[in-house]
């Protein structure tokens, strides 16, 4: 009894697709496809926190080093899991991108790097007390509400993978040019080129592979630098505090706590969108258990001289277009993760691959979010009820940031931080008008505006007995069981059609088509037959 309590279905339920076990030669090639596929993002953040902070180079190489160590090991404990720790889906975790304008502002108002590191433990840390809490909302999240927030986590990515294939610094020569978006789509067509093929293991891997490709190609035209690889220490190992024991300074850690529950809204929408993919059921211990995770990895990710962890998204668009749902597959690139943070070497390979290259591949992984998140929403019922303008709304406030960042620039910083994220002001906004909507059904009219989306239709007894068994509508056009056209005869001409098929005049369907067609006037015979003008 008492490991059952420990041990939800999912876990003891060694055919849930999650729990597959591949081959080791594939697990790692999948694995590597996934750290390969959100290495730019977790290197985004310690370089810009790093240089807002006036670390030396070495300093900000050892931020670096120390996010890919701790994501690494925040992936195996949200994919492999311990009790009560981690959704044991494949999901990777990584530095977070919802917590760089807290910590700027953070370093911009007098703060220190310590304060940034003391904030991010105390803020995990009360977000690790009010996981089970917090995972309650899951039956707030229908398919109308997983839809939006799926397809709001694709679209918001956009911009991401659009800046990647410009060449990912706007600062630097030749961002924009022709060659860095050649070289993004170039991958791209490589990725589809390998996903159109005949051989699954080769469309599975169609991504490690354009990465690979694209690599080659751009080495040849000189667009890839791999000068730096085997410089410094074979191995480095992250140093505890070396940046400094935190310091707690109360308005900072108010302002992380709002962090970090936009995090666990990001992380939430992950879990249910690659349970939704994978086919694997999610409830709220699930949740709890991936959103104790993700703050525990939080809390000790400073220790290490790291930041805020979340479940990447890029990932789930991973999961969703080459089929993988293996857990397993995560863990092992959890795995590589730990090592590139270790052996420096590993990761200036990695490194080494153009943002452009990286750029190509996004707009596939990205889109297919998206596209996840509209195949969910076609099975949403839109008749009789306010569904659709949940969807708009949801969608529109989600792209409001996306489309003008400066959007929320003039209201508290609290509003700010909360709905500058588009997958956070998406989520907020369809949970709040499913729950007015849908929950809260008093008040609701029982005449639904112009936005219930479909008109009411109904048929008289009379035309459905006109109709017999097979016919179908085709194009406009009823069509019976033999594939025949089944004529529409305009109704001042019906008694007239009834005497002459009577009299024998009209003996099949397709002298009715034809005496149909001759009988209706065309414009140019009724201009014949006007009278002339005086």
């Amino acid at each position: 009894m008492k490991s059952r309590l420990l041990k939800p279905d999912y876990v003891r339920n060694p055919n849930a697709p999650e729990n597959e076990k591949l081959p080791f030669g594939k697990t790692v090639a999948f694995g590597l496809q996934h750290i390969l596929t959100m290495y730019g993002g977790i290197l985004a953040v310690p370089l810009i926190i790093g240089n807002a902070a006036g670390l030396s180079a070495d300093q900000i190489a050892t931020l670096v080093t120390a996010s890919l160590f701790v994501g690494g090991l925040a992936t195996v404990l949200q994919s492999a899991g311990l009790p009560f720790l981690g959704s044991r889906l494949p999901l990777v975790q990584g530095v977070s991108f919802a917590a760089v304008a807290t910590m700027l502002a953070i370093l911009s108002g007098n703060g220190s790097l310590t304060d940034v590191f003391g904030a991010i433990i105390v803020a995990s840390i009360i977000g690790f007390l009010i996981a089970p809490f917090f995972a309650k909302i899951i039956r707030f999240f229908p398919p109308v509400v997983t839809g939006t927030v799926i397809t709001a986590i694709g679209l918001t990515l956009f911009p991401v993978a659009a800046n990647w294939a410009m060449g990912g610094n706007a600062e630097a020569e030749g961002y924009g040019s022709t060659m860095n978006i050649g070289l993004a789509v170039m991958t791209f067509v490589i990725i589809m080129i390998f996903s159109k093929v005949g051989v699954a293991a080769l469309s599975r891997l169609s991504i490690l592979l354009g990465l690979f490709v694209g690599t080659i190609i751009a080495s040849l035209l000189g667009q890839a630098d791999f000068s730096q690889v085997g410089s410094g220490s074979p191995i480095s190992f992250p140093l505890i505090f070396e940046f400094g024991l935190p310091t707690f300074d109360l308005a900072a850690i108010i302002s992380m706590v709002i962090v970090i529950l936009v995090i666990k809204t990001e992380t939430t929408a992950d879990i249910i969108a690659v349970g939704e993919i994978i086919g694997s059921p999610v409830d709220s211990r699930r949740i709890a258990d991936g959103l104790r995770a993700d703050m525990l990895s939080s809390a000790i990710a400073p220790v290490f001289g790291s930041f805020t962890q979340s479940a990447f998204a890029q990932n789930v668009g991973l999961v969703a277009l080459s089929g993988v749902k293996s857990r397993w597959v995560v863990t092992a690139g959890g795995g590589i993760m730990v090592a590139l943070g270790l052996i420096p070497w590993l990761g200036q390979i990695v490194a080494a691959i153009p943002m452009p290259v990286l750029g190509g591949a996004g707009i596939v992984l990205f889109g297919t979010v998206a596209a996840s998140g509209i195949r969910n929403l076609s099975t949403v019922k839109y008749e009789g009820n306010m569904n659709l303008i949940i969807v708009a709304s949801a969608l529109a406030f989600g792209m409001i940031p996306v489309v003008q960042p400066e959007f929320y620039s003039g209201f508290p910083s609290w509003i700010e931080t909360i709905f500058e994220s588009g997958i956070s002001s998406a989520a907020i906004v369809a949970v709040i008008l499913n729950i007015v909507f849908n929950e809260l059904k008093i008040g609701n009219s029982p005449d639904p505006s112009v936005f219930a989306a479909k008109p009411i239709r109904f048929l008289t007894k009379t035309q459905l007995e006109d109709l017999e068994d097979g016919d179908v509508f085709i194009d406009g056009k009823l069509v019976d069981c033999d594939g025949e056209e089944v004529p529409v005869v305009p109704d001042e001409k019906v008694d007239e059609i009834r005497e002459r098929i009577e009299h024998g005049e009209v003996t099949s369907t397709q002298e009715l088509v034809k005496v149909v067609l001759e009988e209706q006037p065309t414009a140019s015979s009724d201009k014949d037959q006007s009278p002339p003008r005086k």
